[in-house]
């Protein structure tokens, strides 16, 4: 036993290191050197943020997005050839399991899945016909199915092997017109404890985070098509208790933390970066 685009729509702040006065809530510089990742929903958003941090941390990552373009800094070009990027549809099986393919033959193995491809969803329980729930819980549920089944044996032969799933708030609160959207990240989140228990033995890592509300293109398209883009914001900034939306950047940090070897004894965990919004319950100002 070895122990050793879809673009997702929505962490603690850092806090500064006694010795070195730098954030510690991002794995050390040169924390994946040598290590290989895979994002999906990499070209914006969480998905970007993250593909960023890990190449900056030293990993050759590869982005998987349905984008027509790659992301600035994500071709062969870039980053002395250590970034890639891969074009596939999560919703087909054979385009996954041609671009995963393509993408571990590229990095030379792989040592970490990050799982943030999704789409979005509104609406109560009778609002959405069968065949949205079907295309969200296709992407959404077995879109990670997919990605995760293609990339299993190039982590089975990784001696780091970790799997980051992207889950959201949506899953563990209950929120207004988002009956379809908790329902698949409610999935996602018995989805990952469950892949951690069976992948435990193979030495595979398998945690989640939760965003809350997300500073992220997504949520910027759900604001514009609002009556009142401002008054929509504000209200979703008000109902997390920091008073303000999580950056794509402070997600990123977190999935950085749970996919880097700092935290090999960390699996079937959940890691909430939503400002406070699932577990405080503050007074109203006076």
């Amino acid at each position: 036993m070895r122990l050793a685009r879809h673009g997702t729509p929505g962490a603690e702040q850092p806090t500064a290191s006694a010795d070195s006065g730098r954030p510690s809530g991002r794995p050390e510089m040169g924390a994946f050197d040598g290590l290989t990742a895979l994002v999906t929903g990499g070209a914006s958003g969480i998905g970007l943020a993250t593909a960023r941090l890990l190449a900056e941390q030293g990993a050759r990552v590869a982005v998987l997005d349905r984008s027509e373009t790659a992301p600035p800094g994500f071709d062969h070009a870039d980053h002395g050839g250590r970034t890639h990027y891969v074009r596939a549809d999560i919703a087909d099986d054979a385009s996954v399991t041609a671009a995963l393919d393509t993408a571990v033959t590229a990095l030379g193995g792989l040592d970490v899945l990050v799982n943030n491809a999704g789409i979005g969803a509104q609406g109560g329980i009778e609002d959405n016909p069968d065949h949205e729930w079907h295309r969200v819980l296709d992407v959404n549920v077995l879109g990670l199915v997919r990605v995760t089944r293609a990339a299993l044996p190039a982590l089975r032969a990784s001696s780091h092997a970790a799997v980051v799933n992207v889950c959201s708030i949506a899953a563990t609160a209950g929120l207004p017109q988002r009956a379809l959207y908790s329902a698949s990240k409610g999935a996602v989140l018995s989805l990952t404890l469950a892949m951690a228990a069976d992948l435990l033995p193979e030495g595979i890592r398998v945690n989640a985070v939760n965003p809350g509300t997300a500073d992220t293109p997504w949520v910027g398209r759900l604001l514009d098509s609002s009556a009142d883009p401002r008054a929509e914001r504000a209200a979703l900034a008000a109902r997390q208790p920091q008073g303000r939306l999580v950056t794509a950047e402070e997600v990123a940090a977190a999935i950085g933390y749970l996919a880097s070897p700092a935290a090999s004894s960390t699996t079937g965990s959940t890691l909430a970066v939503d400002g406070g919004m699932q577990g405080l319950r503050l007074r109203p100002p006076s």
